[in-house]
């Protein structure tokens, strides 16, 4: 019998661990339950019915989150429309582009006819399907409104993928500037630079300090340019380490919230995905408790992560999260506001769907406010470099052209 291992807490708030055997998913979820446990995790087991399926495509390129937004859209249309399951995916396998998702497919159908609920079957592809969308199909089966729940992932899926598209877009052209300006320079510095130095020496024209360095930067760069790579792979590699231990997260995530420009733009992108996935969860039939924990496992930024912990474990001793989301360096008073009025009258879900369209459109003004500063920023930094090495190969020049006026 397949063995599962599992996360939950108790009554009091503790967390502890331990395995199960079973033969499916649903009846661990049901021992545990009946035990008045909260489940924060269960792991499908490595090999048996649950087990973990290898597919070579997949580990090389799994589907997008485009794929998975189709694919929920499509399937909750059937399904709305009294097409069976099983026929359902059948119908998506066949008309799937996606390679590996269609054999993903292919075996989640097997799964389905062979009576296996359609969660337990998702839950092998944590790759593709994240948790946040296992537990809503899961709660979508427990109420019978798989449709409608699918139909709200694919929302909120396709709103995601928006945001994520004009984050994108807002940093491409300042990225494409740079990596520019910096090709200019090094051609400059490795090319034209070295060519003056040369015609200069030889006149034995008096060089200004601004020239002399660009000497030096130019004669490094064309014979030592193998150590500025090395540099370059050793600080990647030291950052990514240290950005890997909690003291790291937290220093480099509280300097993205805070940096110039880029940082509120960061900051509200982050609470609309927090209102957006939240009130998901929620309207969706899922836990409060459960639901923060989720959603702190999207939230990407270790500041928003101790935020909504701090919110859940002050639900769990009975107080309204609203509190506690006042003290946090994220949630603006507006916010505050909002989830306060939710949580005393009941609307929480509906204040979360406020919140999330509001700062949805605070996210375009963002990338509009970054764009334009960026802009001028960009082409300053561009020409400052240009200029900076234009006068330091003609000034001795003018000194020359002066000296034989004489």
């Amino acid at each position: 019998m397949p063995v599962f291992e599992y996360r939950v807490r108790d009554r009091n708030g503790k967390v502890f661990a331990s395995q199960i055997e079973a033969d499916t998913m649903a009846q661990v979820r049901d021992a545990l339950r009946a035990k008045e446990l909260f489940i924060v995790n269960i792991k499908p087991p490595k090999t048996g019915l649950q087990g973990d399926i290898k597919i070579p495509f997949l580990d090389n390129q799994p589907p997008g989150l485009k794929q998975v937004a189709l694919f929920s859209r499509q399937l909750a249309t059937m399904i709305n429309s009294g097409v069976p399951l099983v026929q359902s995916l059948a119908i998506m396998q066949r008309q799937m582009e996606h390679k590996g998702f269609q054999k993903i497919i292919k075996e989640m159908r097997a799964d389905v006819e062979s009576g296996t609920p359609l969660s337990d079957s998702i839950a092998k592809y944590p790759k593709v399907f994240s948790r946040l969308y296992l537990n809503l199909i899961r709660a979508g089966e427990t109420s019978g409104t798989l449709d409608l729940i699918l139909d709200r992932i694919s929302t909120f899926l396709e709103k995601d993928l928006a945001l994520r598209g004009k984050i994108k877009s807002a940093m491409t052209y300042p990225v494409i500037v740079l990596v520019f300006a910096l090709g200019v320079t090094y051609f400059l510095l490795t090319t034209i630079v070295p060519q003056f130095a040369q015609i200069l020496i030889q006149l034995g024209a008096p060089l200004p300090l601004i020239t002399r360095i660009l000497i030096a930067v130019a004669d490094f760069l064309t014979s030592k340019s193998w150590m500025l790579g090395l540099a370059g792979i050793v600080v990647f590699f030291a950052f990514r380490a240290y950005y890997r231990t909690d003291q790291g997260r937290h220093v480099i995530d509280d300097i993205k919230l805070r940096v110039a420009v880029l940082g509120p733009l960061i900051r509200r992108s982050a609470v609309a995905s927090f209102a957006r996935t939240f009130g998901l969860l929620i309207t969706s039939g899922v836990n409060i408790i459960e639901s923060l924990e989720i959603t702190k496992g999207t939230a990407n930024n270790i500041i928003v992560e101790d935020a909504i912990e701090n919110a859940k474990n002050v639900v769990m001793v009975g107080e309204q999260m609203s509190g506690s989301l006042a003290t946090s360096k994220v949630f603006p008073p507006m916010v505050v506001s909002m989830v306060s009025i939710g949580e005393e009258t009941g609307a929480l879900d509906k204040m979360l769907d406020k919140v999330a369209d509001y700062y949805d459109r605070e996210v375009d003004e963002a990338v509009d406010s970054m764009t334009a500063a960026i802009e001028p920023i960009m082409i300053v930094f561009l020409g400052g470099i240009i200029g900076m090495i234009v006068a330091g190969m003609f000034l001795p020049m003018f000194s020359i052209i002066g000296q034989l006026s004489q």
